[in-house]
């Protein structure tokens, strides 16, 4: 531990936490699969750890003050661990949500043992307090801009990881990361409309002649799915752009960065396999489509 005291829980514990939270998640295939080193695992589930929580927070919460009041508890925490002191004891929530300051020691411990920055957790936590108060985005580079902070800061800790953060490597990251949120954007369109979010920017909605209205259809309209299609486009473009990273990184990360690449254009492939009817159903890449992913990466024909 960076502050030199003892966590008031103790870091097997922490690990435990945080392995058991990272791999009970649908995504966890992407984000800590079985093609990292046994060495790195650990690292991977303690970060992942914390942005599925302030993800929680942030979407699952009762309200935007509850949400808010979550998010700067998780804030004070990553202060105090940044700072060298022990997780606060008053970091559990007052509400029905599961206690977080479990995952800080093992947090802690891999942002010393890497000695990761600062600024991603807090891009990330910056993110997440938007979400309760933008709930509808004006312009692209509005909605890229919040990318660059909910998605972006996670690929950076990755490459910080594997010490190969440079400018070059941060860049390509970003698209790949960028990609995968607006994936994950055009993927949940119904259900963020639930929570009243729309993240299709009124710019480019107004130029395919998408009202906020054709959201609480029963199926996706024409217009709507001309939208997505050029969308789906557009990040996939993201990921081509972005995965020359292998290029860039160690051997024992690079099947990963492919794994997190082709599984995003896989859910862009399913939107499509669909016919963009994301209103109707939930486009998802399903068991076997994540098994041969895996696969393929294993024997290197990702």
């Amino acid at each position: 531990m960076s502050s030199g005291t003892t966590p008031p829980i103790e870091l097997k514990k922490s690990q435990r936490y945080c392995r058991q939270l990272a791999t009970s998640h649908y995504e966890n295939f992407l984000v800590a699969s079985i093609l990292l080193p046994r060495r790195m695992r650990q690292p991977f589930y303690n970060i992942y750890a914390f942005c599925r929580t302030a993800d929680d927070v942030a979407d699952e919460s009762a309200d935007d003050r509850t949400a808010l009041a979550g998010l700067d508890r998780l804030q004070h925490q990553i202060d105090r661990l940044f700072a060298g002191q022990p997780p606060a004891d008053s970091q559990a929530p007052t509400n029905s949500q599961t206690p977080t300051e479990g995952l800080f020691p093992a947090l802690a411990d891999t942002v010393a043992t890497y000695r990761l920055d600062k600024r991603p957790f807090d891009d990330l936590l910056s993110a997440f307090r938007q979400d309760q108060q933008i709930k509808l985005y004006e312009s692209t580079p509005q909605l890229i801009d919040y990318c660059s902070r909910s998605a972006n800061p996670v690929g950076r800790l990755v490459l910080q990881l594997a010490d190969s953060l440079d400018p070059t490597t941060a860049a390509l990251s970003d698209e790949i990361c960028t990609g995968l949120q607006l994936a994950n954007f055009w993927q949940d369109i119904s259900r963020d409309h639930a929570i009243g979010r729309i993240y299709m920017p009124a710019d480019v909605r107004e130029r395919f002649g998408v009202s906020v209205s054709m959201l609480a259809e029963p199926s996706t309209p024409p217009a709507l799915r001309e939208l997505l299609a050029f969308l789906c486009d557009q990040a996939e473009n993201y990921f081509h752009r972005g995965l020359p990273l292998v290029d860039h990184v160690p051997a024992w990360l690079r099947s990963d960065i492919k794994l997190f690449a082709h599984g995003g254009l896989a859910t862009l492939d399913a939107i499509r396999a669909i016919d963009f009817d994301v209103l109707r159903v939930r486009p998802k890449v399903g068991k076997i489509k994540q098994g041969l992913l895996v696969g393929r990466a294993l024997f290197g024909k990702l």
